[in-house]
């Protein structure tokens, strides 16, 4: 901002001295050719149009633009001033809102955390507890009752499909692995349980070595961001293929290094409802802009869909 101002003044500054130097040139050129005895010969013969009061209005009228001009350079100034003071108030502003969807996405993950550790210690152990009862009523009821034994299989089978279920939601709650082995270990077992729900998908996955250590912030909105772009591949796309890449690249400008990640697949093209179930493609963006990144969809070359997220590279002592 400085260096514009300074750059302002500077122009200013040529401006006027471009005029100062017209003006001295006209003025030289005036007496040289003695101009005003000259208007006045070509206006004396029309003196009862009183041509020769022209000058004089001309001046006024000169000397109103010129008023008129410095009016109009005060309220661009104050407008300019407003509009400095306005910007400023709205990279405070977005400076804060990035810190509250921070701090929104950290609570949000805090509770997933607490949801899934709750439902697995909590809840699997007792759906775990009326599976063995129930396998000891079937076991009994082979000898007993044939009526207690088909009750019992069928608590087996409804606690087996109640524990596939509280295991699957406890997947989606915190991904498995991500605390313990990291962002590219989960990644590539998200991936292994869409290979098995979508078995006519070819998956391409692409994970540069050089990733390692990211903060859980960075790691966890990368998985989620590829965590709902198969969401949205399975409910919209019906694609055959789709690559996924997450590679460190340099950051724009010199700035720092970044996290890519990017997702394309050969489908029918966009979703039809961004806003819908799950992030959504507006909750993408938002997750990757309050960690300072940039969330940018492919070219739409039909067919196919296709998004880039870049956030910058922190590690995980520097968060």
């Amino acid at each position: 901002m400085e260096a514009r101002t300074h750059g302002s003044r500077t122009a200013a500054k040529r401006d006027l001295a471009v005029l100062f130097f017209a003006a001295a040139l006209f003025a030289a050129l005036s007496i040289r050719f003695e101009l005003a005895e000259t208007v006045a010969g070509w206006t004396k013969p029309y003196e009862h149009w009183q041509l020769d009061e022209v000058p004089g209005l001309l001046l006024f009228v000169v000397a109103g633009l010129a008023w008129y001009g410095w009016r109009r350079v005060r309220e661009v100034r104050k407008l300019l001033d407003q509009l400095i003071t306005g910007q400023a108030r709205l990279a405070r502003a977005h400076d804060e809102n990035r810190k509250l969807a921070m701090a929104a996405v950290s609570a949000q993950e805090d509770e997933r955390r607490h949801l899934a550790r709750e439902l697995h210690d909590e809840l699997g152990q007792y759906v775990n507890a009326i599976k063995v009862d129930a396998v000891w009523l079937r076991e009994i009821g082979t000898k007993r009752s044939p009526e207690v034994q088909r009750g019992a299989e069928s608590i087996v089978a409804m606690t087996n499909h109640l524990e596939i279920a509280v295991r699957e939601i406890v997947r989606r709650l915190r991904p498995p692995g991500l605390d313990e082995l990291g962002f590219a270990a989960a990644l590539e077992h998200c991936i292994d349980g869409w290979r098995r729900r979508l078995p006519g998908v070819a998956f391409t996955v692409v994970v540069d070595d050089a990733i390692s250590g990211l903060d859980e912030a960075t790691g966890i909105t990368l998985f989620r961001l590829a965590q709902e772009g198969l969401t949205n591949l399975a409910r919209h796309a019906r694609a055959a293929n789709v690559e996924i890449e997450v590679r460190q690249r340099a950051g724009a400008s010199g700035g720092p290094s970044e996290i890519e990640l990017s997702m394309r697949d050969n489908g029918v093209g966009a979703p039809s409802c961004p806003g819908g179930d799950g992030l959504g493609l507006i909750g993408m963006r938002e997750r990757v802009e309050a960690l300072a990144g940039r969330f940018d969809l492919m070219p739409s070359e039909p067919p196919g869909f296709g998004f880039v997220a870049r956030l910058p590279l922190r590690s995980a002592n520097a968060a």
